[in-house]
């Protein structure tokens, strides 16, 4: 057991979300972001599984079939487009992505703007979350007006910085909310 080590990751991970969700603004979101991470159910499996550069998630799906600490997590937390998969009263009533509301989608680009820190370490670069998103883009079951904001928001960063999508992302998607 890693313990520790998963300790240690999941709370720099927890500042990296915070430190993104005030820069926009999202004060409670920022400090409230991930709690259930240190829950039983999540901790222990995270710290049995930890790997230290990636998600010990799919490390505890490749060894029982299921991740229970991801079913906890994904359904406690908002922020997770898997969150908002539900019936869909159209097309036969089949799974679908609901619409996120605006301050979710914000948060789970600074999820995964952090996430992408806590892993890629040095190798970080401001188009790494929009390369991550790209690679499953085609799996996702994300409501379509999500997904777009969510890459508008990864292509920013991309093309201009994390200051400067920032200030777009208070300016331009939080004030319009």
């Amino acid at each position: 057991m890693k313990a520790w080590q998963h300790f240690k990751t999941i709370t720099h991970h927890r500042h990296l979300v915070m430190k993104g969700c005030f820069a926009v603004g999202l004060y409670k979101q920022g400090l409230l972001h991930d709690l259930s991470k240190y829950s039983p159910v999540e901790f222990l499996v995270g710290a049995k599984y930890y790997q230290g550069d990636k998600s010990p998630n799919n490390a505890e799906r490749e060894a029982t079939g299921v991740s229970l600490a991801w079913l906890h997590h994904k359904g406690r937390n908002k922020h997770h487009f898997e969150y908002w998969i539900d019936y869909g009263l159209e097309s036969g009533h089949q799974m679908c992505g609901m619409k996120m509301p605006v301050n979710y989608v914000v948060e789970m680009y600074c999820d995964r703007v952090a996430a992408c820190k806590n892993y890629q370490k040095e190798a970080y670069t401001d188009s790494s979350a929009l390369e991550y998103y790209n690679k499953g883009k085609g799996k996702y079951l994300m409501h379509e007006e999500t997904a777009a904001l969510l890459e508008d928001m990864l292509n920013h960063l991309a093309k201009y910085g994390e200051k400067a999508t920032n200030e777009y992302i208070r300016r331009n998607i939080l004030h319009n909310k």
